[in-house]
């Protein structure tokens, strides 16, 4: 019996990841070129969530500013689950639909760009977030499931994974932020190569 369930646990993993590349490739690429153009114009990425989307969250900021695969400069990035003391403040303060938007207000500016991820898409302080950070000026990036749920149409781009269960979309967020995080650190080491080439013909 175990072996069937492991095995029905991945069979159906790589079900919903062969689908992926046809349903997210879009979104993914208009996703991938607003983090390049914001990190090339030195402003940073802001990523929220909740539970397993708050250890994503965490999980992609890490590689942002530690690094994926390549040699680079760090790149700024926030997780804003990340400070325990803020997030439970605001929480009795202002009430758990604020514990994002809040913390935007102080840290956000125009040129960021915040990365919301909810497997149902539904998420009150997701997206209180989000509405927050299209005000401020953000460009807005939701990782959701197959429905994109409330998050669908108020975020600058979609990457709805094409699932229902939330196991199948969280395992498919992370290989979307690894993939975000591959393409974002390619096009940055890319250029600090070609400036350190230039820097060398002119000296």
């Amino acid at each position: 019996m175990t072996g069937g369930i492991l095995r029905t646990n991945i069979e159906r993993s790589v079900q919903v990841h062969a689908k992926l590349l046809e349903t997210c490739l879009p979104a993914m690429t208009t996703a991938a070129n607003a983090l390049v153009s914001a990190y090339r114009a030195g402003h940073k990425a802001l990523f929220f969530g909740n539970g397993g989307s708050a250890s994503d969250a965490q999980h992609l900021a890490g590689e942002f500013l530690g690094r994926y695969l390549r040699e680079r400069r760090p790149l700024p990035a926030v997780a804003l689950a990340d400070n325990t003391a803020a997030v439970t403040a605001i929480a009795n303060d202002y009430g758990h639909a604020h514990v994002f938007s809040r913390q935007l207000e102080a840290l956000a500016l125009p040129g960021d760009v915040a990365i919301a991820i909810s497997t149902s898409g539904n998420s009150q302080n997701v997206i209180e977030g989000v509405t927050c950070a299209r005000k401020l000026g953000l460009f807005t990036i939701g990782l959701t499931g197959s429905s994109g749920g409330r998050l669908l149409g108020l975020v600058d781009a979609l990457i709805a994974v094409p699932s229902d269960e939330t196991p199948r979309i969280q395992e498919c967020h992370i290989l979307v932020g690894h993939a975000l995080c591959d393409a974002v650190e390619h096009a940055i080491a890319t250029a600090q190569v070609k400036a350190a080439i230039q820097m060398t013909i002119k000296s």
